[in-house]
């Protein structure tokens, strides 16, 4: 998942928690005439004695009866709750996705390699014009890196150079300045002119009640905080990984460079590392030496991975299920976003298992480059952004616990889709909130197009997001099943209706 940073999509890099009111859906019946008006709530005896003054107590109206949903939805909504029971094709994939392949970033032959297998695995499963669209992409290469503490004690810190950093060129030695924020860069200024500056900015802790991460609040350290203190005169930027969790595990996420500044090397500390520093700054001079071999080379040749679930009726418009392919060069990349890409497989090829076939097409893209360029959002939208697209889904917020999706449309669009709910909820999706996508559709948003993003629990996305921690052994092959399952009911909800 990639961070702030590029207006056109990062209000979907991950799916933004909603203000607006849960909508919670009741259980479907198997049948939708089984959907009858509930029994009235038995009258309670009023306290008010009737007499001639006080008349008695009118019963309580009773509540309207749902609306009568759609027999093939609720038909469809069976056949795909059944078959998720027990389901391991996903899981299975994506063992072979991050154990053959390991990390897919972008220029790399793990990720090429990985393309032409999610190719041969969607045709493989009977999936119609399965293609590599081609995408030029950044090609930024590690290299190695250290850092460590060398006055007035001798420590080693751990850290990951943010994703697009320049390297250092050799040992870069110098003083150590904290500040809480950016606003406080700019208000030291010339105070950090030739310092390393360390930005200690705490994520907060996942809120269970709202859904809240904090993410938002806190990633723009990681995408502009290189950038801020290179404007008053800064080596080298450290910042506090953006996590609210760790076992000293370092984060990395791309960084932005804005034009007019120097481009001056970042990395992102551990919280153990970062605290460390906070303390020894507060006792007196602190140095630190960093090293970091990054460079960039030419842009390599990748792709956009595309599969089709032809309609039946209105092939010539289109339903995207999509997620990104690519990941950082940390963990194996099973949260992100290996298991978005098994799902939405998985999620076209269990709608034609179940002969459940749409009036309109089901488009499967992974897409390429989403962690540190979006060019093949970009360049999906360039070569297909004309077309006419029902519904754009994204899966880009790992493969927690099935809760339900957010959605962004017009009112009409969202109030219809609401209705819905209650057929989710034998998957545990049913709640449905306002604002959702992707960074990968969000061209496809910003044209109006009806936008999804799967929401599954993320109370732990963000403690393996973009770290050595996100590895296979942290997936649930029941939230994977019944995960693709809900978005292979949604896909078909928004090509059929």
């Amino acid at each position: 998942m990639l961070g702030l940073g590029v207006a056109v999509v990062m209000a979907a890099c991950r799916p933004a928690p909603s203000t607006a009111p849960v909508v919670r859906g009741a259980p479907a019946p198997a049948h939708p005439e089984a959907l009858q008006r509930p029994p009235p709530e038995p009258q309670r005896p009023s306290v008010v004695s009737d007499g001639p003054m006080l008349p008695s107590r009118s019963p309580t109206p009773s509540l309207p009866p749902p609306p009568e949903l759609p027999a093939a939805f609720v038909a469809a909504a069976d056949k795909l709750t059944a078959a998720a029971t027990g389901r391991r094709r996903a899981y299975e994939r994506l063992a072979t996705m991050s154990d053959r392949f390991g990390h897919r970033l972008s220029g790399t032959s793990t990720l090429e390699r990985a393309i032409d297998w999610s190719l041969e695995m969607m045709h493989k499963d009977g999936l119609a014009n399965v293609r590599r669209e081609k995408v030029m992409v950044p090609r930024w290469v590690r290299g190695a890196e250290r850092a460590r503490v060398v006055g007035p004690i001798d420590r080693p810190l751990v850290l990951l150079g943010l994703g697009g950093t320049v390297g250092t060129k050799g040992p870069l030695r110098a003083e150590v300045a904290v500040v809480q924020s950016l606003a406080e860069i700019a208000a030291k200024g010339a105070a950090l002119r030739g310092k390393i500056v360390v930005i200690n900015q705490p994520m907060p802790a996942f809120d269970h009640e709202t859904q809240e991460t904090g993410y938002r609040d806190t990633v723009a350290i990681r995408s502009s905080g290189a950038s801020e203190a290179a404007k008053v005169g800064a080596r080298a930027v450290l910042i506090r990984s953006v996590t609210a969790s760790s076992l000293r595990t370092p984060h990395t996420g791309a960084v932005r460079y804005t034009d007019g500044a120097p481009k001056i090397p970042a990395a992102a500390l551990t919280l153990e590392d970062t605290e460390l520093l906070v303390r020894l700054a507060a006792a007196g001079k602190t140095t630190v030496e960093l090293s970091l071999g990054a460079r960039t080379l030419p842009d390599a040749v990748s792709g956009n991975a595309i599969a089709e679930l032809r309609g039946r009726e209105l092939p010539d418009e289109v339903v995207v299920v999509g997620a990104h392919i690519d990941s950082w060069d940390t963990g194996d990349g099973s949260t992100d976003d290996g298991s978005g890409c098994v799902m939405a497989m998985d999620a076209a090829a269990m709608l034609l298992e179940l002969g459940l076939v749409p009036r309109r097409t089901v488009r499967v893209v992974l897409f390429t480059n989403e962690e540190n360029g979006l060019r093949g959002a970009f360049a999906y939208h360039a070569a297909h952004g004309k077309e006419r697209h029902a519904g754009a889904m994204e899966a880009d917020f790992g493969a927690g616990a099935p809760r339900g999706f957010g959605i962004t449309g017009t009112p009409g669009e969202v109030a219809q889709l609401q209705t819905y709910a209650r057929l989710f909820v034998p998957l545990g999706a049913g709640q449905f909130t306002l604002g959702g996508g992707g960074s990968d559709i969000g061209p496809l948003t910003n044209d109006g197009v009806l936008s999804l993003g799967l929401h599954p629990d993320g109370s732990a996305y963000f403690d393996l997001h973009h770290s050595p921690a996100d590895t296979f052994d942290k997936i649930d092959p029941d939230h994977l099943a019944r995960n693709a399952a809900a978005l292979a009911l949604m896909a078909y909800i928004l090509a059929e209706r």
